[in-house]
């Protein structure tokens, strides 16, 4: 693999009302600067299927995706809260460029003007908004249906559930970092700026998105529409262990759960969330940049609030869906 090369400058965060997107105007979801040579290849060689419509075999120019895999939202999703694509705020860590595509896995067009929203824990597993409850919000939160008999009434307002639907709890405090919402553009891209993600207990390192399609992008904001997907970006093994030895994810001593432990990933590849990175090993600690091509069915409604897909055999039960 190749050093990476230096991305360019974000532009400062906003702070609309919830589920309103403000448009920063002209240019607001230009090309975040990612430089020539890697706009041209971020993402060769990451197709996560073999369909190709009849046009893109014909003419070379794009290669269609399977639907990428649908997860469970996590208890610690909070809508729209910052509009911005460099979320890094005041986060220590290893710097990492995340350039994602959304098409229609269907025709392999470009989804435009998409809302896509980020947000993972920090090196330490924090996650903002819950910075009380510790590493990953304080353990791993339920993952199967409810048993039965399970109360009626409303939720306890503490612990995983918050009286939200999905699991998903009320933030307990006003931290934000690492937390994002941005438009794509008319070729379906858009590119956050954070940190690589650290680890909690019954997790592997992953980074959560939702893509909500249909609302309308105003001067005042982007309203209604439909959440069409809710997943997850996961990391090789390898990009993790290397990931260890630096500041300050080597002072994370919390037990590490692996890429193939994981009962949330599903264990197919670019099709279930894997990304494609390129950084040097010896020189981690530089940078990371990470692709994938998300396939959506914009019609479908995908807002994970629903119980989590199934494991895959090779997972293990302890996993949370956080």
């Amino acid at each position: 693999m190749t050093e990476n090369q230096e991305p360019q400058g974000l532009p400062e965060s906003r702070e609309p009302t919830r589920r309103k997107v403000v448009v920063a105007g002209t240019g607001a979801v230009a090309a975040v600067g990612l430089g020539g040579a890697f706009a041209a290849d971020a993402f060769a060689g990451e197709a996560g299927g073999s369909r190709q419509t009849p046009a893109a075999a014909t003419s070379g120019a794009e290669v269609c995706y399977r639907l990428t895999s649908e997860a469970v939202e996590g208890p610690y999703y909070i809508d729209a809260d910052k509009i911005r694509r460099d979320v890094t705020e005041d986060r220590e860590g290893i710097p990492l460029l995340l350039d994602l595509r959304v098409i229609d896995s269907e025709t392999c067009r470009p989804v435009r003007n998409a809302a896509v929203d980020i947000w993972h824990c920090d090196a330490s597993g924090v996650y903002s908004g819950y910075e009380s409850q510790g590493s990953g919000g304080g353990g791993p939160a339920p993952t199967g249906e409810p048993p039965t008999g399970t109360p009626t009434g409303e939720p306890p307002s503490g612990g995983p559930g918050g009286g939200n639907p999905g699991g998903h709890q009320e933030p307990t405090d006003d931290t934000r970092y690492l937390r994002g919402t941005w438009r794509t553009d008319r070729h379906g891209r858009v590119a956050f700026r954070t940190v690589f993600p650290g680890w909690y207990r019954g997790r592997c390192v992953h980074i959560h998105v939702k893509v909500h399609v249909d609302g309308k992008w105003t001067d005042a904001g982007y309203e209604g529409g439909h959440t069409c997907h809710t997943g997850q970006f996961f990391f090789s093994e390898e990009s993790v262990l290397a990931s260890a030895t630096v500041a300050p994810y080597s002072a994370n001593t919390t037990e590490r759960t692996t890429l193939t432990e994981d009962t949330i990933y599903d264990q197919s590849g670019t099709a279930g969330g894997l990304l494609k990175l390129k950084y040097v090993k010896k020189h981690i600690a530089r940078g990371v940049r990470g692709s994938i091509t998300v396939g959506v069915d914009p019609d479908a409604t995908n807002d994970g609030e629903g119980a989590p897909p199934q494991p895959s055999a090779s997972a293990t039960p302890s996993a949370s869906a956080s």
